[in-house]
This record gives structure tokens, sequence and C-alpha cells, in this order.
């Protein structure tokens, strides 16, 4: 069998190893010289923090189903046990390049007097400043916990990790273990100087173990190691739950003591410690690995600091849309004019919170209904929308308690809301509500007008200064009636019989989605020129991959933008030839799904049918979710998204990688090396179109080049 008949007989990349791929693509940034030192060290960060809610979620999911004896195939072909040695593979080739990387990235601070020093290598006046700091910050708040018949085995929570010592007592010959936790809001480098010309830090547990034996003054300390946990954070919802609140406070405290899936350790760790640390965390059979490098990398992000600015990327300031400042600040009277899409995260998330807030003290302002996936900790929605309550406003908020690690923070903040007088409700507990969209009812004259906000991200203001996302605001009457049928399904389960121009998932935006696929396909069919341009963060649903499929074998020229996971296989002949599929990992995570046909010419073109979601093209958004696809009907703004932002992101040279058909991606390398397009520069020195206002003038990406760029694929 040649390896063309291979790929077409295995139609699909496993979802799994695809996400891994993913993550490598992001570690390859902090070893990317062209990025500043200080945020290479942050995408190392990010890759370990990536690899830990992998472990979390998807491993430990795999995991329950070999323990459930299940054997069926994924649609890949792959059995679950099969997943797994794939998984570990793979998973321990990204361990060490991260430990690699992070070897080499240390020494490059050092060039910068940033230090990161074993015990022995620091100076006398060092380690003296060390076991200050060390006993007035560390030590009061360590708990060494014996482990013998008469005390249990300590719990140590999630991504939890401590030093594990062996002792001897004088006069006994069995040795004794105790652990020493570190405690989760401990600092993980205590920063013994500080200045601009240098710092210098060590990793809390060698400081730990290094005083081991003054905090254990009637042992021997024999031996140390350090370790590190991993849990099955995954949960699963009782669709039978008679109270969710109180079901989901239940499945939070089980998340907490869930079985540990990973167990890391050090690499030279005696073998006696290494045993007592899987029998105590009963993981014989789990993923077990041993690091020559620090353990746990996401906390590496603690050694970036603001007074570095020459190690960090340059300073941008988002803009905030020069329209709706021509209209004095008014966001009802801007977008009442015409519609403005909003493009984070370099325009500001601000101008969503003063759209709010605004609604929130307008006294002509009657009701506004708000869903809540993700928000941040501070958030200035949620202080809106409870200011709206006491102020006597109709508020509904659909706040979503399945949003994975959010759990906890959206039941506070409905609490809060609930006491302001807002009305709260939960969804659907088999569903989740994964749509964003802001309803505001005003009354202006003698009828009540509504302003609607659609957007692909969360209300996360933190978030929205480093995801690229859509946000509509627009007064379309028929619009605001589809987002008021919307909310009335979530929170009365009275399903829409039809809608003006929104569509929603799970009902009808599958079918949408192969409706418009189709129309493509007979474009092809009838001759004319026929083209899809998506962009999304992952590309999983098999019944959508097919009609992809079945497009490109028709002769539809198709481009996917798909930043993370993409079970498609790409320019395979006689199957996806036609299929283009790049992924930009760079500054900022691209985050926002859009979607355009030619619609029977050639992209750009002023009859394209353009739509922006909230939808990933997986199983669970199209089958599982409460999504919205929004047609995008404005003039400005559809020049805006397919003119403009899809064509930067087709252009994009320096932060782009090529899937190609064995599943191997390869970083586009610029003509220019010095003048290559990035999509992400290209945004942050030019204001976007429907918010640029009278005075800004609008500078279009160069034009894109199509065959140009299928030639440098192949």
């Amino acid at each position: 069998m040649t390896d063309q008949q291979a790929h077409t007989e295995n139609r699909y990349f496993n979802r799994e190893l695809s996400w891994l791929f993913f993550n490598n693509r992001v570690l390859e940034e902090a070893k990317n010289p062209d990025v500043p030192l200080l945020e290479r060290l942050r995408f190392l960060s990010i890759s370990a923090s990536n690899l830990d809610e992998f472990y979390m979620v998807r491993v430990a999911g795999i995991r329950t189903q070999i323990l459930a004896g299940m054997t069926a195939p994924s649609f890949d072909g792959l059995t679950p046990r099969e997943q797994l040695s794939k998984i570990a593979k793979r998973a321990g080739k990204i361990t060490k390049a991260q430990a690699s990387c992070w070897s080499n990235l240390k020494s490059l601070l050092q060039n910068e007097n940033i230090l990161v020093k074993s015990m022995e290598d620091l100076s006398e006046n060092e380690g003296s400043t060390l076991r200050q700091m060390y006993e007035d910050t560390v030590l009061p708040i360590l708990s060494p916990l014996a482990v013998d018949p008469a005390h249990p085995f300590p719990f140590i929570s999630n991504l939890g990790f401590g030093v594990v010592i062996s002792l001897k007592r004088p006069g006994q010959t069995d040795p004794l273990y105790t652990i020493i936790p570190v405690p989760a809001q401990t600092p993980r480098f205590i920063h013994i100087k500080a200045g601009k010309k240098k710092d210098v830090y060590v990793r809390v547990e060698d400081a730990i173990a290094h005083y081991a034996q003054d905090l254990l003054p009637e042992f021997d300390v024999m031996d140390c190691g350090y370790f590190r946990i991993t849990r099955d954070s995954d949960i699963a919802v009782d669709e039978d739950a008679e109270d969710l609140v109180e079901h989901f406070e239940f499945l939070l405290k089980k998340r907490r003591r869930g079985r540990v899936i990973r167990l890391e350790m050090n690499a030279d760790i005696t073998p006696d410690l290494e045993d007592f640390l899987i029998e105590g965390f009963e993981c014989w059979n789990e993923d077990i690995q041993k690091s020559h490098s620090m353990l746990g990398m996401e906390a590496l992000s603690e050694l970036i600091t603001s007074h570095r600015r020459h190690l960090l990327f340059p300073p941008f300031k988002a803009r905030f849309p020069e329209r709706i400042r021509d209209f004095d600040g008014d966001c009802f009277a801007a977008v009442a004019a015409k519609d403005i899409l909003v493009h984070h995260p370099y325009e500001e998330f601000d101008v969503v919170v003063q759209f709010l807030m605004q609604a929130a003290q307008d006294p002509d302002v009657v009701a506004i209904k708000q869903t809540l996936y993700r928000t941040s900790d501070d958030s200035p929605i949620v202080k809106a929308l409870i200011e709206a309550a006491e102020r006597g406003k109709n508020v509904t908020a659909l706040v979503e308690l399945k949003a994975r690690f959010d759990e906890e923070s959206n039941l506070r903040w409905a609490r809060d809301l609930e006491r302001a007088g807002a009305h709260v409700v939960y969804g659907f507990v088999g569903l989740k509500t994964h749509a964003k969209v802001s309803l505001v009812v005003r009354r202006e004259g003698q009828k009540l007008k509504t302003y609607t906000h659609l957007g692909t991200g969360n209300y996360h203001a933190q978030n929205a200064k480093v995801y690229t996302d859509l946000a509509l605001f627009t007064a379309d009457p028929a619009m605001g009636r589809d987002v008021g049928k919307l909310f009335n399904y979530v929170t009365s389960y009275s399903k829409p019989k039809s809608m003006e121009k929104l569509v929603v998932a799970p009902t009808y935006l599958r079918p949408s989605l192969i409706e418009l696929i189709e129309q493509e396909i007979a474009h092809a069919k009838a001759g004319k020129v026929a083209n899809i341009w998506a962009k999304m963060n992952a590309l999983v649903d098999t019944g959508i991959i097919d009609k992809l499929y079945e497009a490109s074998q028709a002769g539809v020229q198709i481009d996917l933008v798909v930043r993370g996971i993409c079970c498609l296989r790409p320019g395979i002949e006689g199957l996806s030839d036609n299929i283009r599929v790049k992924s930009i990992v760079g500054r900022f995570l691209e985050h926002s799904r859009i979607v355009c046909f030619g619609n029977g010419a050639a992209l750009p073109n002023s009859l394209a049918k353009i739509y922006f979601s909230s939808a990933d093209w997986m199983p669970r958004n199209l089958n599982r979710r409460i999504e919205t696809f929004i047609p995008v009907e404005a003039t400005t703004v559809r020049r805006q998204i397919m003119n403009q932002i899809m064509v930067a992101n087709l252009n994009d040279e320096t932060n782009s990688w090529d899937l190609l058909p064995n599943g191997k991606y390869v970083r586009q390398v610029p003509e220019d090396a010095e003048n290559g397009f990035s999509a992400h520069a290209y945004f942050m020195k030019n204001p976007s179109l429907s918010g640029r206002g009278k005075s800004l003038k609008y500078s279009a990406p160069k034009d894109l080049d199509v065959q140009k760029r299928k030639k440098k694929i192949a």
C-alpha cells in the first residue's frame, strides 16, 4: 500500500494527537529567536499549562474508557489503549523538548542578569538573604506530614507538588517517610535579589529540601525527592439532578479528590521514594513521568517582570472605536446609525463594558438580557448587570455552570446577581450554553428598540487583551427579535419555530452549514468559481469534514485557518487536493470563528455569504451546545471581515504553519525575511473598518495570491 492510499483510507487525524501537535507549535514560539526573551518564557509556561489541562480532561477521559472496558475505536480507528500509548510517546517528546527549551532560556536569561540559581551556586550573601526570606515567608506555612500506620498518606490537591523525604531516627533501621506539601498560594520562586541590573531566584522546593534537616531536627535526612500530581478533573453532570446548583457544588468537591492520572518526579529520585509515592497516590498503572528539569513549568511565568521592557513585546494600546467617539461616546446612537464590529484585542473591551454600563444607567433602558460563560474575577460586566438590577431594570442573566474550571466563579456571580434582584437561569442540564449574546431593550418614543451584542469570545476583560475575537453591535430589529427568541428558549425551553436571520445550534447550525457547503458544490458543478474561507479554533466533526471532502472533489477551493485541532487531512489527491489548512500561533491567541462562501464567484466578492460564530466545527458545538451563527449584512462590516480580517489571516507569513497530508506542520518562511507579512502586526497598526470614524483612513492588507500560496505549500 502506498502512502497516498494509506492517507486516503485513513480519512482523519486523531483528535488527541492533533491537539498535541498544536501544543508543540506553542512550544516552538518559546524557541523562536524572533520572539522577545521573556515572551518566549511565557510561551513555554503556556505549553506546560496546556499539557496539564490536556491530562486533567482528555487523558483522564480516555483512562475512564479503559477502566470501563471500552474498546470501540475513535473515528480515526484507534482504540482507547492505542490512543493512550501514542499520547504517552508524543507527550514524552514534548516534555523533553520543554526541558531542553528551559535549559536554553535559562542560559539566555543569565546573559540578561536574570539568574535562577541552585543552592550550591549562591554566594555567601545570597545564601544568608535566602535563609532569612525562607524563614520569614516560607517556613511558617510548611507542614511536614509523616506517613506511618498512625498517619495516613496525605491528600494533595490537583497540580499540587512538594518534597518527599526519607528519614532515619537514631537507633532505628526502618526509614520514616515524610511529605512536605508546598501550599498552593506559595510563589514558586524566592526572589532574593531584585533590580534592573540583576535578579536572582531560587526555586522554593530547592530551599525546602536544603533546609529540611532544620525542619525535622530529631531525624537524619537520608534522601529527598520532588513530586507533582495531576488529577482527573472532568465532571459528569447528572441530567436527573433535582437542584443543578447543589449538584454542581457536590461535583466540584468530588473533582478535588479525582484520581491521580499523572505523577511527575525528579529523574534522580531514589527507588524507595519512587515506590512510596506510587503506592501512596495509588497510581501504579497511571502515567509516571521523570524529569531532569523543573516540574510544573507553568510557574515559569513568575519570572516575567515588567521592569525589563526590552525583553517583552513592544507595548500595544488597544483602540477605542472612533465612530463611537463621533457620537460623543453614546453607544446607542452610534449603533443605531450603523452596525459596528469590534475586533479584540486590537480594539478595547471597554466598548463592551461601556455599552452595558450605559444601558444600566440609561433611564430609557427597560431590560437587559445577558449570557455569561466565562468572565473575569473582578468582572465589570457583572457589576454593570448588578447596577442595572439595583436600578430596577429587568435583568436576566444566563449563567453557564458547565464552563469547565469556571464553575465556582460562575456560582459566585450567580448568587451576587440574584441578591441584586436579577433573574438568574442556568440554561439546560443536557446542553451547554456557549453563545455570547447581550440584548438591551430601550424605550424610544412610543416603541421599544433592541440593541444586540453578538460575539465569538467570552465576556472576560483579561482574555480580551490577548484573544482575537469579534463583537458585533447592531440595532437590526430582526436580529433583536431572533435574540429575544434565543433567550426565551434558554429560559423557558420554548424552542423557536423559526428565526429570521440568526442560526442557532444544536437545532439549525449543522444543517445550515451543510446547505451552504452544498451550494458551493452546486456552483462548482455548474462551472462557476466556488470558494470557501473559514477560520476557527478546531475542526473535528467528521460529518462536516466529509462534506468538505465532497466539496473539494467537486472543485471547490477551500482555505482553512485552524489554530488548534484539525482532524481533516488536506492535500490528498482525489480526496482533499483542493483544501489548504494553516494554523496561526503568535502574540495573540486566534479565537474568532469566521466562514465566507464565494456564492458563485472568487473570494473576496460583494455577493459572498459571510458569517461569524461562537462555535467551532466540533460534535460538541454542533450537537450539545447552544451556539450562534451570525450572518453579516452591513456593507462595512462585510468588508471588514472578508477583505480585511480573512485576507490578512490567509496572507500571514510570520505566524503561520501549513498542515501537510501526513499530519506534520511546517512553519511558513517569508520570502522577504525582514518584511514578512504578520496579521497581528497589521491589525495593531490599522483601525478596523466599521469603527474607524470619520477621521481615520483605512489601509488594506496586500492582495491575496491564492495560487502563489498553493505552490508554497506544495
